[in-house]
């Protein structure tokens, strides 16, 4: 069942969302502004959020922001009266997934929501795992105080890793990550690879480069001893 979190202050259009939402067998929350809405982010895992820009106490941009600075990849769907390309622009530019205008037909709000609840949104600003904190706005890493030292190259690296969250990432996915469209000789992925493990290593982060032959690479939280 899809998960979705509709932040609405119209009452009225709330309320018809959600009902044409459950007909659909989605399960919905309802916030009616900006700091209800963080709070139900905090406390719930959604697959999709359909957002208002116009909000009291916190306007539909700032919540974004805040979710993806925070390194929430849930998809969103801003849904406002504003049709100005500058608005269009604003919103993607914190963290949005889709735009629909208002008004709208609840089918393609359905379509959309559909759309985006299979996978985690790209817009994040921030990723963590283990005590690994990836700053993506400003390309750096640090574990726990210290900084990670990355070239551009390990760097790229080390985002396509951690955006993974454990899942094994292919040499070509990381190859096309780091290089894009100039791909390297075969030994330099492992060459870069045994860099990104050196520069984890001397700053004690908790998480490690593992590989799995023939498939590619993924990271692993380390298991304390004892």
């Amino acid at each position: 069942m899809i998960r979705v979190l509709l932040v609405e202050d119209d009452i009225g259009l709330a309320g018809n969302v959600l009902d044409y939402l459950e007909l659909e067998d989605m399960q919905c929350d309802h916030a009616s502004n900006g700091v209800a809405a963080l709070q139900f982010i905090n406390l719930h895992q959604y697959d999709v959020l359909i957002l208002d820009i116009n909000l009291p106490r916190l306007d539909g941009f700032s919540v974004c922001e805040r979710m993806r600075n925070d390194g929430n990849d849930t998809p969103v769907i801003m849904l406002t009266a504003r049709d100005q390309l500058e608005d269009k622009l604003t919103g993607f530019q914190k963290g949005a997934d889709d735009y629909l205008i208002k008004p709208f037909a609840m089918a393609e709000l359905v379509a959309r929501v559909t759309a985006l609840a299979g996978r985690r949104s790209a817009q994040v600003n921030q990723v963590e795992w283990g005590n690994v904190i990836l700053k993506i706005n400003a390309q750096a890493a640090q574990a726990g105080v210290n900084d990670i030292k990355l070239s551009p190259i390990t760097y790229a690296l080390l985002k396509k890793l951690m955006l993974a969250k454990g899942d094994t990432v292919s040499r070509e996915r990381l190859i096309e990550a780091a290089w894009k469209d100039s791909a390297p000789e075969s030994n330099v992925l492992k060459v870069h690879m045994h860099h990104l493990r050196k520069s984890l290593e001397q700053a004690n982060a908790s998480i490690s480069v593992l590989s799995k032959p023939n498939n590619g690479f993924y990271l692993a939280k380390d298991t304390p001893n004892g």
